[in-house]
């Protein structure tokens, strides 16, 4: 049974909206985690962005089973490989060993990495393979909204 975020248990764990990103970095990753962590902590677009990937990844699924990959972290691989134009084994190295993309993940403990959660590429295959185009570009659509939303709050009017 698939669920929407596992919260790591471990008594050092990083909460997502506690990871630190560097805001001076000109490479893309940093600004890809930054909106990622936005929809986490925005409940009204992390309930739009869950409600579509459990339309999609959940459809004529039971409710029963053995745990699969969160939906969390299925989204947030998918964007990264996305956004980033990786293969498989470079996202797999990423977001074993990136310490910011584990953050993000929710899966990153203080602790040495060996200690933590390891991705196999095998499992990254098959659950960023249930993201099609037609469930991103409904996701990109609330994003967008969103985007005008906050666009719209921060807009200041001419004087004249």
């Amino acid at each position: 049974m698939r669920n929407r975020f596992i919260q790591n248990n471990q008594l050092d764990a990083v909460r997502i909206e506690c990871v630190e990103l560097d805001k001076k970095s000109r490479d893309s990753l940093p600004k890809l985690l930054a909106g990622l962590q936005y929809i986490y902590v925005t409940q009204e677009l992390n309930e739009a962005v869950f409600a579509k990937l459990e339309k999609h990844i959940m459809l004529g699924k039971q409710k029963t089973g053995r745990p699969g990959m969160s939906l969390w972290e299925i989204f947030v691989m998918a964007m990264i490989r996305m956004n980033m134009e990786l293969d498989y084994d470079k996202l797999q190295d990423q977001v074993n060993h990136h310490v910011a993309i584990r953050g993000i993940l929710g899966v990153h403990s203080k602790q040495v990495f060996e200690d933590g959660h390891y991705y196999e590429l095998q499992t990254i295959k098959d659950n960023i393979s249930l993201l099609d185009e037609e469930v991103l570009k409904e996701i990109n659509a609330e994003l967008v909204k969103a985007g005008h939303r906050v666009k719209k709050k921060t807009r200041k009017l001419p004087r004249y």
